[in-house]
């Protein structure tokens, strides 16, 4: 049935499969940029009935993500994006709070995490140390007790990675790093849009984490903006410099349209996160299911069970991964290797190689990330694809 008789209209990103780069702008995210767009200019700083208006949807916004993640809306630190918070937490951090020049991350993290921590070691003279994950891309405590040291600044472990969608028991190591005395930060960019993290008591990961980082596009907001999730009695050297916007740790004038649409996506995903998560994970087992019975040497990376709902990796032994991804492409569907932000790159991934899979075996990986669940007929294709590029080969 259709539109035209009455039916709903079709998805038009049904074969978009790639939402871990960037998940579909939301209705409601899109309506909220064009109230502001439409309300005409103000700036947030500005004194005037326009700069009066920006400034309350700022606030709206800071408060709906207060609202959101269990935090205070002065908690809420707005940027351009998932990097930009990721460096202020981790340069702001560790510049601010010198309890030593020591810091801890693990391989598998996003180059912002990486990047800001031996930027610290080059420019700060900060020691870096890398703490082991397991074949399924996960942390144990024991092997981040390892890693800490009496000087140890701060520790930024993400809270599921990108590639493999492992999510990490981040409670359980929260408890080693407070006996430690660091302060910890997570980037939970790619588990926030997915799952019911929060900051509250009770809730998780828990209000023992210092920092967070979300971002807006995850959510099915526009590009561009982001957040920074701060307990506000932490000292916070800025990495932006200028009028003092953002409670002084972040200047620059606020991107009002972005946040407002930023704040509506998070509000829209939270109603129904859960029931999502589930529909999420059914579709998700059952790609992988049909992968691994029909495509010979198929494996799935990260950890088989606690892993972001709509999240299926693999490597296929014997194939090229770039030509399955031209193949799926092909076929219409939106597929990527790992995260968007190392596309491009010839090497094999680090994450993959940190986890202990062989380099030739990393170059051929394919990830699925779904931000709905697939029609049946979909999911026969894509199996079908895999299926005979690893049949040519």
């Amino acid at each position: 049935m259709n539109a035209l008789a009455g039916g709903p209209a079709p998805d038009p990103h049904a074969r978009y499969l790639d939402a871990a780069a960037t998940a579909p702008l939301r209705p409601e995210a899109l309506a909220a940029m064009l109230a502001v767009y439409q309300a005409g200019p103000g700036n947030p700083s500005s004194v005037h009935g326009p700069g009066h208006r920006a400034a309350g949807t700022v606030d709206h916004a800071r408060h709906t993500l207060a609202d959101a993640f269990g935090v205070r809306p002065s908690e809420v630190v707005f940027s351009s994006g998932g990097t930009e918070a990721n460096n202020l937490a981790i340069i702001g951090l560790s510049l601010a709070n010198p309890r030593g020049k020591h810091l801890v991350t693990t391989p598998i993290e996003h180059p912002s995490v990486l990047e800001s921590c031996r930027f610290l070691e080059r420019v700060h003279g900060f020691e870096l140390t890398l703490v082991d994950v397991d074949h399924d891309g996960r942390v144990t405590p024991s092997a981040l007790s390892r890693a800490l040291r009496p000087d140890t600044t701060l520790v930024s472990i993400g809270l599921a990675n990108a590639e493999v969608g492992t999510v990490q028991d981040l409670p359980s190591l929260v408890g080693v790093v407070r006996e430690c005395g660091a302060l910890i930060h997570t980037d939970a960019v790619q588990a926030a849009a997915a799952l019911p993290v929060s900051l509250a008591s009770g809730a998780w990961p828990g209000p023992d984490i210092d920092a967070l980082t979300v971002a807006s596009h995850k959510f099915g907001g526009p590009q561009g903006a982001g957040a920074l999730l701060v307990r506000q009695n932490l000292a916070i050297e800025p990495v932006l410099h200028g009028g003092g916007q953002e409670r002084g740790l972040r200047s620059g004038t606020e991107n009002v349209a972005a946040i407002a649409g930023f704040a509506a996506a998070v509000a829209a995903s939270r109603v129904d996160v859960g029931s999502h998560a589930i529909a999420l994970m059914e579709s998700r087992d059952e790609l992988v299911a049909r992968v691994l019975a029909e495509v010979p040497g198929a494996r799935v990376t990260g950890h088989p069970s606690e892993r972001l709902p709509g999240h299926a990796s693999f490597v296929v032994e014997g194939i090229s991964g770039e030509s399955v991804l031209v193949a799926l492409d092909t076929a219409g569907f939106a597929v990527s290797s790992g995260s968007a932000c190392a596309a491009g790159h010839d090497e094999a991934s680090p994450a993959l190689l940190a986890m202990g899979i062989e380099p030739e075996l990393a170059q051929t990986a394919i990830r699925f990330t779904l931000h709905r669940p697939l029609e049946a007929d979909d999911l026969e294709r894509i199996v079908g694809v895999i299926a005979s590029e690893r049949a040519r080969r």
